[in-house]
């Protein structure tokens, strides 16, 4: 009898066939559905994290490009260049490498 009467309180659209669907259907998506609300969130992060990394890497290409362009520009540029990052020498030239000693 008291289940009746506290059925009876609730206003009748909330009873209604189709609010109480909408409201399953809601439901369903925001916390069951494959692309419920967690996975939307953690998509977005990772969103921009990729966004992020390619602006890192755009500002990247555009200072490599500048270098290149600067090192083709001169012959001398490109021979230091080689010598001191890969360590090219000219025929009948010695190369002596100084290494920092490491601390124990």
């Amino acid at each position: 009898m008291q289940l009746l009467q506290l059925f009876q309180r609730v206003p009748r659209f909330l009873r209604s066939f189709y609010f109480l669907t909408g409201a399953g259907f809601l439901v369903w998506m925001v916390l069951f559905d494959a692309n419920d609300l967690l996975k939307q969130y953690d998509m977005y992060a990772k969103w921009r994290e990729l966004q992020a990394e390619k602006e890192y890497y755009l500002n990247n290409i555009e200072i490599v490009k500048k270098d290149r362009a600067e090192l083709l520009s001169s012959p001398e540029l490109l021979e230091k260049f080689a010598r001191e990052k890969y360590i090219m020498k000219r025929p009948g030239e010695d190369v002596f490498i100084l290494v920092p000693q490491q601390e124990e």
